[in-house]
């Protein structure tokens, strides 16, 4: 294989599993490590892909662009159903109190409450508030803030004070990106901040991401892999990164698949 074929099918490589390391790629296409590092130096100046330590991921695995509600919403959506369904089997029992981010698969779960539940449930979502405000079993305290309009999400001062005064049963988190290095990332400071101080104030933290978070680095990290308890994602997530993510102490459970 020609030097310029084999950077073109690392390229492909990267772009479809989102991360890859130097020694797996010297391993596919029988090269030495030292090979690897020049094809990935070369292919990170012509801007294909963005070196990382010991590999490289996708350059759109690093950015400060965030989708707005409506696209996300669409986006992979029968993943996020599934891994929503998942996450509805770690809803406490009555009595316990929940804290959900914003997002839209947060938003599924919050949907699949149980409407006979008694739960406190806090929340910094305007849907998530919406779509729970009229169930009489559920004690909603919405945290009050500057909303997002990009997000739907309360930010800012007000929410991080109250959530320093609160001790939560579980909490249900996004993330736009997982990795073991970066920890959970997402590219808004303010948001960051927010989540950082909902993972903070929880007892047992189940992360909601699907395999395309996975070996992303977003802009800012707000929570390291030691936070997290659980992550639900869908069975597309690489071995690698499982693995990488079990050795963590991380329970990673495959929505629709083998936990």
């Amino acid at each position: 294989m020609y030097p310029e074929e084999r950077q073109q099918a690392i390229a492909d490589r990267v772009l479809s599993q989102g991360r890859v390391s130097v020694a797996e790629l010297a391993q596919a296409y029988d090269v030495t490590t030292e090979t690897v590092r020049r094809d990935l130096a070369a292919l990170d100046r012509a801007g294909v892909l963005r070196r990382v330590h010991g590999g490289a991921v996708p350059v759109r695995a690093l950015h400060v662009v965030e989708p707005g509600v409506d696209e996300r919403e669409t986006t992979r959506a029968d993943h996020k159903e599934a891994i929503a369904r998942a996450a509805a089997d770690f809803l406490p029992l009555s009595g316990a109190t929940v804290l959900f981010d914003a997002g839209t698969t947060t938003a599924r779960v919050a949907a699949m409450l149980p409407p006979d539940r008694e739960l406190v449930v806090v929340t910094n979502s305007v849907p998530i508030a919406a779509r729970l405000a009229g169930m009489p079993s559920v004690n909603l305290q919405l945290l009050g803030g500057r909303v997002r309009g990009l997000t739907q999400a309360a930010v800012g001062e007000p929410v991080l004070r109250a959530l320093d005064t609160l001790r939560v049963d579980i909490a249900f988190i996004g993330a736009n990106g997982v990795t073991v290095r970066h920890g959970l990332s997402t590219p808004d400071s303010e948001e960051a901040a927010v989540k950082r101080a909902m993972v903070r104030c929880a007892n047992y933290v189940v992360v909601l991401a699907d395999s395309s978070k996975i070996g992303r680095e977003e802009f800012v990290s707000f929570a390291s892999i030691d936070h997290v308890d659980a992550l639900i994602t869908d069975p597309e997530i690489s071995a690698a990164d499982r693995a990488a993510l079990t050795e963590q102490g991380v329970e990673v459970v495959l929505a629709g698949g083998e936990s």
